[in-house]
């Protein structure tokens, strides 16, 4: 797929700096033509308009500083600010516990409890008490990291550029963490890395390649010969596919923050002296958007964590 990609790209650009290419042979010029566009160029030209300069968000994060050596971006300053609120919110939460919880403490009990019997009911509750730590903690720090980027400031303070049509901000002191795929990539290979270790856990090195690799069901003869086959294609393609969903998983998130990004860039730029507000209604989307992928990041994890460890003869139930 990617080659194909790779290919269709390489075309369509060949094509279309073929169609742009000036012909190798003029035709022949009458005369007249030559004086008159002789005439034409010595003729005074109009001024040229100033076109409005296109401002996109920078596909990557922008290095603020450098720290023996170590570049720090704008999103990893992002990151650090969610991650310190985090802690700071599980320990003011957990500092003094009360039977009958209130305020921060009631908050989190409510977010946990709630996280628990969701995954509970989807993996079953085995795999909950094993897996829930994990899955917890990247459903909350994403929807942290989605929403605190869209606090007024984030993408929108910063170093740049006077223009004619107002100042335009080329590095932004702050960026959405999940708008960088070095973020996002990471979460995904942690998750790999876990992934790895709670199949082998589960049903060990033998029930692992027995997974992607055996026949299923009960056949006999040239039949069973023939199963074998169509197994091991299927279990390759399998390994194929476990080895592409890091990235599909971090390309997926990254790919739906960023756009956000610049749908609400487009849409404060869109109409001038309205910029603060036609974006309100897309900060509602943005909002849901920012649930949407962190649930999404989360369930896709842990249908994939539980279609590798759970056992054949006792398939995982859902808990009512």
């Amino acid at each position: 797929m990617l080659v194909f990609l790779a290919v269709f790209v390489g075309l369509s650009a060949g094509s279309a700096f073929a169609a742009g290419a000036p012909p190798a042979r003029a035709s022949a010029t009458p005369a007249s033509a030559v004086a008159a566009q002789g005439n034409s160029e010595q003729a005074p030209q109009p001024a040229a308009t100033p076109e409005r300069e296109e401002h996109t968000q920078s596909q990557k994060a922008v290095e603020i500083t450098r720290v023996f050596g170590f570049p720090i971006t704008n999103s990893m300053i992002v990151s650090w600010i969610v991650a310190l609120g985090l802690i700071i919110l599980a320990q003011v939460a957990t500092r003094n516990m009360k039977s009958v919880p209130d305020g921060a403490q009631n908050f989190l009990e409510w977010l946990v409890e709630g996280l628990y019997n969701f995954l509970e009911g989807i993996i079953g509750a085995h795999l909950a008490q094993k897996t829930f730590w994990f899955f917890a903690t990247i459903f909350i720090f994403i929807l942290a990291g989605n929403w605190l980027g869209l606090i007024p400031g984030v993408g929108s303070i910063g170093w740049g550029h006077q223009t004619a049509h107002g100042f335009v901000i080329d590095q932004p002191l702050l960026r959405g963490a999940n708008a960088d795929v070095n973020m996002t990539f990471a979460m995904a290979l942690i998750f790999f890395a876990c992934w790895i270790v709670w199949a082998l856990q589960e049903v060990g090195p033998m029930g692992f390649l027995k997974e992607l690799f055996a026949p299923k069901g009960e056949t006999t003869g040239l039949l069973k010969l023939l199963m074998v086959f169509v197994f091991f294609a299927a279990g390759c393609l399998e390994v194929v596919s476990i080895l592409f969903r890091p990235i599909s998983l971090s390309f997926r998130l990254y790919g739906n923050i960023f756009a956000g990004e610049n749908m609400m860039e487009a849409m404060a730029k869109l109409v001038p002296g309205l910029g603060w507000l036609i974006p309100i209604p897309f900060y509602f989307l943005e909002l849901l958007m920012g649930l949407v992928q962190a649930l999404v990041f989360m369930l896709l994890t842990a249908v994939f964590t539980l279609l590798i460890c759970q056992h054949e003869e006792a398939p995982a139930t859902a808990h009512d």
